[in-house]
């Protein structure tokens, strides 16, 4: 991840995937973007359950620049503090903020709601 750094949440490369509307949105921003380990999980669950091929899948995002962070004991101490901050938050969602606050980069969403949290960590929307 370069100097332009930025988490994405999965259903962001799920949509980079083409398995989601509004690739053309989020597909620039792989270069420069990673995702936890746990939520690489999810999108390579996503795309085997939609009988796509995830290995496949999976090395082209790669090639493209994603960077598979591993999550560490202390993000998810993080993840659960947000669970307090935002309640209506998924884990999933928590994990990926927990990350962004780690590296001090953007969290990445199509989600509104994320743009209107207080909880430290520098959100914006990707569309």
């Amino acid at each position: 991840m370069g100097p332009e750094g930025r988490v994405l949440i999965p259903a962001g490369i799920r949509r980079a995937a083409g398995m989601e509307p509004g690739a053309d949105t989020v597909f620039p921003l792989l270069a420069e973007a990673a995702i936890p380990s746990v939520n690489w999980s999810e999108v390579l669950q996503k795309v085997t359950q939609r009988g796509r091929d995830a290995r496949g899948v999976g090395n082209l995002l790669l090639t493209l620049g994603l960077e598979v962070v591993s999550f560490s004991a202390d993000d998810a101490a993080s993840a659960v503090a947000l669970c307090r901050q935002g309640p209506s938050l998924s884990l999933g969602d928590r994990c990926c903020l927990a990350l962004a606050r780690r590296l001090g980069v953007p969290a990445m969403t199509g989600d509104k709601a994320w743009l209107t949290l207080r909880i430290g960590v520098d959100v914006r929307s990707n569309r």
